[in-house]
C-alpha cells in the first residue's frame, strides 16, 4: 500500500514512522525546508520509551513526485490546509482515502450533519476550498489521543498514547474503514474503528477547546489550570456552551465538564499543543479549536458568551505576539 503523510511534524512523523518500520507500506512525506532535507538524509525517526524507531521514507516537496496513493494521512495545522489543500490533486486518485489527522473541528463537518448544512464553515475552510479540493467520499474522519513532539526537524518524539479512532464521517460501519484500522493496528496504534466518528470528534474537542487556549494565555500547565476555582469556573462555562450545541449536531456529551476535569487531572503536569506552539513561537491553532465552536453555535442558535470571551482573548493574544493573523484593515470613509 502507498501511503503519503501530509505534514511530517509531531504527529504526522509519528504515524508516518510508525507506518514504515511496520513494513506493510511505502511511507512517503510531503514536506519542506529543513524537515524535508531530515527525512531525506535519515528516513522516518520517532523517539519513544528512550528507544529510537527509524523506517525508510521518500519525501518531497512537490506532490506530482509522490504520485497517486492509496491513503493519505493530513496531519498539518488546521491554518495550513485552505492554501494547502488545492495542490495535493496529484496524490488523490479514483480509489484514494484521505485520512485528516488534524486537531479541532474538520472541514468535512459540513454537510455531514444536517443542522450545520452543507455550507462550509468560514473558520476552517474559507470560501470551501478543501471542500472542492478532497471530495468528502473519500474522507474516513480520524481523532489521535496521543501526545507528541519534534525534538528537531524530522525526528518526533512520543510521550503518552497511541490510541486513533476512525470511521465513516456520515457514520456506520465500511469495508474500507476496518481494511484502514488493520494497517494502522499493524503498526502499533490502539485503533478503534467507530460508527459515530463525528461524535468522536466533538468529545474530543468539548475538552481541549477551553485546555488548549487557556494554558495558551496564561503558560499554565493543565494541573494548575484546573487547580485554580476561578479558571477551572470559566472552563465548565465555557463547556456547558459547547454541550449545548453537541445537542444540537447530533453529539450530545452526557458526561459533566466536572468528569472531564478528573480525566485531565489525570494527565497530571502536561502542556497543550497550543501553549508548546506559543512557547515555540508557532502560529495558533485557534479557529478550528474555537472559532469553529462559536460558528456553529450560530447556525444552530445556541449563544455562546463564555466562548466568544475565550476567542476574542486568544485571538488578541495570538495577534500582538504575530502568531494569529492580523485583523483586516477598516474601510477607509
Amino acid at each position: 500500500m502507498k501511503v503519503c503523510i501530509v505534514g511530517a511534524g509531531a504527529i504526522g512523523g509519528f504515524i508516518g514512522t510508525r507506518l514504515a518500520a511496520a513494513g506493510r507500506a511505502r511511507v512517503s512525506a510531503l514536506a519542506r525546508g529543513a524537515t524535508l532535507a531530515a527525512l531525506r538524509t535519515h528516513g522516518w525517526r520517532l523517539r519513544q520509551g528512550g528507544a529510537l524507531l527509524t523506517g525508510p521514507a521518500e519525501a518531497s516537496d512537490e506532490p506530482r513526485a509522490l504520485g497517486v496513493q492509496d491513503l493519505v494521512v493530513i496531519a498539518v495545522k488546521g491554518q495550513a490546509l485552505p492554501a494547502l489543500a488545492p495542490t495535493l490533486s496529484p496524490l488523490i486518485g479514483p480509489d484514494t482515502l484521505v485520512l485528516p489527522a488534524m486537531n479541532g473541528v474538520p472541514w468535512w463537518f459540513s454537510g455531514t450533519v444536517s443542522a450545520i448544512g452543507d455550507e462550509p464553515l468560514a473558520s476552517v475552510d474559507p470560501g470551501g476550498g478543501i471542500a472542492r479540493s478532497i471530495p468528502l467520499e473519500k474522507v474516513i474522519g480520524c481523532v489521535v489521543h496521543a501526545s507528541a513532539g519534534t525534538e528537531e526537524p524530522g525526528l518526533a518524539y512520543l510521550t503518552m498514547g497511541q490510541g486513533l479512532i476512525i470511521g465513516e464521517t456520515r457514520g456506520g460501519d465500511s469495508e474500507r474503514v476496518r481494511r484502514v484500522g488493520e494497517l494502522l493496528s499493524h503498526g502499533g496504534f490502539d485503533v478503534t474503528c467507530s460508527a459515530r466518528v463525528r461524535f468522536d470528534v466533538w468529545y474530543k474537542l468539548w475538552g481541549n477547546m477551553t485546555a488548549n487556549p487557556v494554558s495558551a494565555l496564561t503558560g499554565a500547565t493543565m494541573d494548575r489550570v484546573l487547580d485554580d476555582e476561578l479558571v477551572r469556573k470559566f472552563c465548565t462555562d465555557a463547556m456547558q456552551e459547547a454541550a449545548a450545541i453537541g445537542e444540537r449536531i447530533g453529539c450530545g456529551v452526557t458526561q459533566t465538564p466536572a468528569d472531564r476535569h478528573q480525566i485531565t487531572r489525570r494527565l497530571g503536569a502536561f502542556k497543550t499543543s497550543m501553549l508548546q506552539d506559543v512557547e515555540a513561537g508557532r502560529t495558533i491553532e485557534l479557529d478550528c479549536i474555537v472559532g469553529a465552536v462559536r460558528e456553529i453555535g450560530a447556525r444552530v442558535g445556541v449563544a455562546t458568551p463564555t466562548i466568544d470571551v475565550l476567542f476574542g482573548l486568544a485571538r488578541l493574544f495570538g495577534r500582538v505576539r504575530g502568531l494569529y493573523p492580523a485583523a483586516a484593515a477598516a474601510p477607509a470613509r
